[in-house]
C-alpha cells in the first residue's frame, strides 16, 4: 500500500496493543510513513470552588492521564517509537477525530470498531458509522476480534457510468494492494438488476417475456463490459475464478459473497455523490454497513466535502 504518508490510529478509549494497531504499524512501515495514536475525552464539569480555590480542572486531568495511556503504549512498542506520536483531543469524539484529519491532512484513519451494546449483530457503533460516513480520508474499521493477517479480501464495485462519482478504481487498488502486503487473496463482486423489472414482468405495463429476457441480457451484458473494464491490469492479481457478478440486490449480494468467501474485509465506497456536503452515502454502501459482520476499508472519490468543518 504505497501510497499513504501520514496515518492516524483513533485508538478510542484502548490500552493495549491490538492486531489493528499492530496493522497500523505495518502499513506504515511499507509506506515509510508516520503514525499517530489519537484518542478523544469528552469535557468533564469541574465545581467552580474547585477550580479557583486549588486550580484543578477535571478535563486538563483526564487529558493527561490518557496522554501518558498512549505514551506507554507507544513505549511497549519501541522498535517503531522513531514512526511513533500521540495526541489527545477534547470533544465529540467523530468530529475532532474528522477535523484532525483535515488539519493534519491525514490520508488513513484506522479504529477497532465498538459494537452498539443494544443493535444486537450490528458490528459498527454511533462513531464508526460517523466515521465511515464523513471522514475524507480512507476509513479502515476492524472488527474486535480481527485476525493478525487477513486472509480474505472482497473489493465491492458499483460499476457506476458516472466516473465523476466512482470510487471502484480506488477501491481495486487498494484492496489488491492489501491483498498483496498480507498475502490473502483477493476476490471482487458486484451486483446489478434491472430497474423496474417487476414492472415489466407482472405490473401494468408489463411486456411480453422474450422482450424482457432480452432487455435482462442486454443490461447484464452492459454491466460485464464495464467490469471487464474495471479489471483491465489487474488480470495478474485477481483471478477470474474470484470474479462474482451475481444479478440481485447489493447488499444481499456483497454479503452473501463476503459469507461465502468468509471476508475478513470488505473494501468499498460510500458516497453516492459528491460536492455537496451532507449527501455523504449510497443507500448500498448504508445497508452494507449496518448489516456485515466483516472488516470495512471505505473510501470517498475525488470532490468529496465532509458535512464536518475543518477546525
Amino acid at each position: 500500500m504505497k501510497r499513504f504518508k501520514n496515518i492516524m490510529f483513533f485508538v478510542d478509549g484502548k490500552d493495549d496493543a491490538t492486531p489493528s494497531l499492530h496493522r497500523a504499524l505495518s502499513i506504515a512501515e511499507a509506506n515509510e510513513a508516520r503514525l499517530t495514536l489519537v484518542d478523544v475525552i469528552k469535557p468533564v464539569d469541574t465545581p467552580r470552588e474547585l477550580k479557583s480555590s486549588h486550580n484543578i480542572d477535571f478535563t486538563e486531568m483526564l487529558k493527561k492521564d490518557r496522554k501518558m495511556a498512549l505514551e506507554k503504549l507507544i513505549e511497549g512498542l519501541e522498535k517503531h517509537e522513531s514512526i511513533l506520536y500521540s495526541k489527545v483531543l477534547i470533544g465529540e469524539p467523530f468530529i475532532e477525530v474528522i477535523k484532525y484529519v483535515q488539519s493534519g491532512e491525514y490520508d488513513l484513519l484506522i479504529k477497532v470498531a465498538r459494537p452498539p451494546l443494544d443493535f444486537g449483530e450490528r458490528l459498527f457503533g454511533g462513531n464508526d458509522l460517523h466515521l465511515l460516513r464523513k471522514c475524507p480520508c480512507p476509513v479502515l474499521i476492524d472488527k474486535p476480534n480481527a485476525k493478525r493477517y487477513y486472509e480474505h479480501v472482497l473489493a465491492a464495485v458499483e460499476l457506476e457510468p458516472s466516473y465523476e462519482c466512482s470510487c471502484d478504481e480506488q477501491v481495486m487498488q487498494l484492496a489488491v494492494s492489501l491483498a498483496q502486503r498480507e498475502d490473502a487473496q483477493v476476490d471482487v463482486a458486484h451486483a446489478w438488476h434491472l430497474d423496474g423489472e417487476s414492472t415489466f414482468r407482472m405490473g401494468r405495463f408489463r411486456i411480453p417475456e422474450d422482450e424482457l429476457e432480452l432487455v435482462l441480457k442486454s443490461e447484464e451484458a452492459i454491466h460485464r463490459d464495464r467490469l471487464k473494464k474495471l479489471l483491465f491490469g489487474f488480470e495478474h492479481e485477481v483471478k477470474q475464478d474470484n470474479v462474482h457478478m451475481l444479478k440481485g440486490e447489493p447488499m444481499v449480494v456483497i454479503n452473501r459473497v463476503a459469507s461465502s468467501i468468509e471476508a475478513d474485509i470488505i473494501v468499498m465506497g460510500t458516497v453516492g455523490r459528491v460536492g455537496i456536503p451532507g449527501l455523504f452515502i449510497g443507500n448500498t454502501a448504508e445497508e452494507i454497513l449496518q448489516t456485515t459482520q466483516s472488516s470495512i476499508l471505505a473510501v470517498k472519490p475525488d470532490g468529496f466535502v465532509s458535512p464536518v468543518r475543518k477546525a
